[in-house]
């Protein structure tokens, strides 16, 4: 991961402060705006609320030219100057038309945050009607069903482990800037710009553990099961290494360490191989047993920062600053099978859907994208609204889609559900 300047992420900085200002300015005052409840429900967007709350009507310029002020005017963040300008004329996009998840409820309860630019894994599904994500100095829970805010972390104050492990801070540690964030089998871990990591089993009070790795940030954390189906989680840093710890006893099993910074990590769904993708054009495949690079992945122009798994083992996705998502078959790597090419920028998350059918691609900011990976990636449904994305996350059982959009205003939760063909009912017409 590279940093910027001091290595945080202004929102409303040069280019993008005249996009935003047209809609802050323009409706009343800002205050107004931030206080007024303006939560959307589906009903109410069927009858033509905008499903953010923005006052369209009031305003003096349309959706349809904002959105084509915002396609032309947003600055993509490369480290590879113009890798996605490139993409953009070589590559183009994937048929819309698809029709997976439809719009639920949008929550402006729920404010997420992003504190740097590059790292957006900060939103993550437990249930179709529970979600975590990071807002300032504290990890959040918003249940859709009693739609309430609830603490799940605080990291404004000491946080301290009641179990002891080897290698547990049990003085805590405080101020964490949270970098990014996984919740997944029934545990939480929060990674920091200081190469913190703080664990928390959801059904235990407390922290479990605390650890902290000098000049590191932990860019990425990936939870997973290994062959024998004990817990386990990745690592990624920006000292170039990869940390396997054991949830049990937390105890560190690998530290793999590469020639470059490294962003995301991703475990296949057997076990037997891992991603790793950074500050390189290049990503790698890895031998999960001994941490043996299997080959490089040749194709993207720019650094990656997102890499997901199909539930095959065989399919994977990389997501990267040129505004690609390429996919990946390991019985033929010697190019990818497909390129996806996004609207406004890099590729910042990737998710599959538990049975495979769909695969979603987060730009980061304004666009995610629904891909059916059954017919071949070449139809896609596409939401579009405004605001940077802090994060994507499906459900596990794949029936809510949760999407963390950060924005001074209109900061929310939005929040979709599976749709449903139910053709036995068309036996009774």
């Amino acid at each position: 991961m590279s940093t910027n300047e001091d290595g945080y992420f202004e929102y409303m900085t040069a280019d993008e402060d005249d996009d935003v200002g047209i809609i802050t300015d323009q409706v009343e005052n800002e205050y107004e705006l931030l206080t007024r409840v303006t939560d959307t429900s589906s009903e109410q967007a069927r009858r033509g609320k905008d499903i953010q709350g923005i006052p369209w009507d009031r305003l003096h310029i349309t959706r349809e030219n904002y959105r084509r002020a915002r396609l032309e005017q947003y600055n993509n963040y490369d480290n590879v100057h113009s890798s996605g300008d490139q993409i953009d004329e070589e590559w183009k996009q994937m048929e819309k038309g698809g029709n997976y998840y439809e719009f639920r409820y949008n929550s402006r309860l729920a404010k997420p945050t992003i504190l740097h630019s590059q790292m957006r894994n900060l939103v993550w599904a437990t249930s179709k009607h529970d979600v975590y994500f990071t807002s300032n100095t504290f990890v959040m829970h918003w249940s859709s069903i009693s739609c309430e805010l609830s603490e799940a972390l605080n990291f404004s104050r000491l946080v301290a482990p009641l179990e002891r492990h080897p290698g547990n801070l049990i003085e805590g540690i405080s101020r964490t800037q949270i970098s990014t964030l996984a919740v997944k089998d029934n545990l939480l871990v929060a990674g920091g710009f200081q190469g913190e990591l703080t664990c928390k089993h959801m059904d235990r009070a407390g922290v479990s553990f605390c650890t902290r790795t000098d000049n590191a940030i932990t860019n990425s954390i990936d939870i997973y099961r290994n062959v024998s189906g004990s817990v386990r989680f990745m690592s990624s840093n920006n000292d170039g290494g990869v940390r396997e710890i054991d949830v049990e006893r937390f105890q560190l099993l690998n530290h793999f360490r590469f020639p470059w910074p490294i962003n995301h990590t991703s475990t296949s769904p057997d076990g037997k191989l891992f991603i790793v993708v950074g500050d390189d054009r290049d990503g790698l495949l890895v031998d999960s047993r001994n941490g043996k690079v299997v080959t490089s992945l040749v194709g993207h122009l720019d650094y990656s920062f997102a890499s997901a798994w199909h539930p095959d083992s065989r399919t994977f996705s990389t997501g990267n600053q040129d505004k690609t998502c390429r996919v990946w078959d390991i019985r033929n790597l010697s190019s990818s099978t497909t390129v996806l090419r996004g609207n406004l920028g890099a590729v910042r998350s990737i998710r599959y859907s538990s049975d495979g059918r769909f695969m979603v691609v987060a730009e980061p900011a304004d666009f995610v994208h629904i891909y059916d990976t059954k017919a071949g990636y070449k139809m896609r449904q596409e939401l579009d609204f405004f605001g940077e994305i802090s994060g994507v996350s499906l459900s596990p059982d794949d029936e809510s889609m949760f999407v963390g959009v950060w924005d001074r205003v209109y900061a929310s939760m939005l929040h979709y559900s599976k749709k449903h063909a139910y053709n036995y009912l068309d036996s009774f017409i």
